[in-house]
């Protein structure tokens, strides 16, 4: 059996799985709003107690763990900057009495997820080549902007997490260079893409485009923004075609999001495909189809041709990075203490 963890800033999601014919298989899942705990392990061990319909789980049935988490993780260790947790993979080994406990970035653990995901979990914005074998990159926009490369050695992708969502922001249009110094005026200083191709900055470039080009915002919109999820509000409303605003302003988020990707793209080589992952993609596909992703993605100068040829490609499952940090920790502890629960379930 294997525990997987999905870290956020506001919820913590953890599985159990076993395999089936090499496949993973879930045996149970659940959701937990992370302010309302002190540590990782109260969590987990929370979890693995069971509930009133659930009964506990035996540590001994566990033979590894591994929790994807935001942030780049050292020496098996690493400071979470929404949450005040400092995790070690040696103190969670002791707390959870579990002997193979692994750390690594969500973008990571995502990375390991997509070769897990069945076919009607990826939807594609771009056929490109669909036979070329190559780099893939993985972008994902939520709520901040994870990049990580997935480096073919021949046989496999290997995924190398990176904090490119934290690289300069590049304006491309005159909009865009005044939204640039309204974000440099706000912040006191430097623009990230993670400010503009992310939830915050989907609330940012609403408020640039609201109080810089005066696009209205009528009292309705202002209520709702007030009463409910802004970020769901925007994109609802961008989409049934009842704000202006809402429109411009995912337009303009899908227009970064569909550059940075491009030039992920162009960093990688990845000729063997980009993958979108995060929560807005899947949940906003109307907005990914309009054509502003794929008209900035493609604007590249002497390199459009080339990025024409990569396939882009949407990923729907919101569990992709349990089940990446699911076969990692399988992975890992296999070869560590030559015990393979996927090769296993095929015999």
């Amino acid at each position: 059996m294997i525990l997987a963890g999905d870290v956020g800033g506001t919820k913590v999601h953890l599985a159990l799985y076993d395999f089936t014919g090499g496949q993973l298989h879930p045996l149970r899942d659940q959701k937990f709003s992370a302010h309302q705990f002190s540590s990782l392990d109260e969590i987990v061990n929370k979890f693995l107690s069971g509930d009133g319909s659930t009964p506990p789980t035996h540590r001994d049935e566990i033979l590894a763990a591994c929790f994807g988490l935001p942030g780049p993780v050292r020496d098996g260790r690493l400071k979470l900057t929404n949450l005040p947790w400092t995790l070690d993979v040696r103190d969670l080994s002791r707390a959870l009495s579990i002997q193979h406990v692994f750390l690594i970035n969500d973008l990571e653990a995502n990375g390991y997820g997509i070769p897990e995901l069945a076919a009607d979990k990826i939807y594609t914005l771009h056929q490109g080549d669909a036979d070329a074998t190559g780099h893939r990159g993985l972008v994902s926009a939520g709520t901040g902007l994870g990049e990580a490369l997935l480096i073919w050695d021949g046989k496999k992708h290997n995924p190398i997490p990176s904090e490119g969502g934290h690289c300069d922001f590049a304006a491309r249009s005159n909009r865009e260079i005044a939204m640039l110094e309204y974000l440099r005026s706000k912040l006191k200083g430097r623009v990230s893409f993670e400010r503009v191709v992310s939830g915050l900055g989907i609330k940012n470039i609403y408020e640039f485009l609201r109080d810089v080009e005066k696009i209205d915002e009528p009292k309705w919109l202002r209520d709702r923004m007030a009463a409910e999820d802004p970020n769901v509000v925007i994109g609802e409303c961008a989409e049934d075609g009842s704000s202006s605003l809402c429109f411009e302003t995912m337009k303009s988020f899908a227009s970064a999001y569909g550059a940075e990707a491009g030039n992920l793209a162009l960093k990688a080589l990845a000729v063997g495909g980009i993958y979108l992952g995060g929560g807005i993609a899947p949940k906003r596909l109307k907005t990914m189809q309009n054509g502003f992703f794929m008209q900035a993605f493609l604007d590249k100068g002497r390199m459009s041709a080339l990025l024409q040829s990569i396939p882009v490609r949407i990923i729907l499952d919101d569990s992709c990075a349990l089940l990446g940090a699911a076969a990692y920790a399988e992975a890992r502890a296999a070869e560590m203490c030559g015990v393979s629960e996927r090769a296993a379930s095929l015999t």
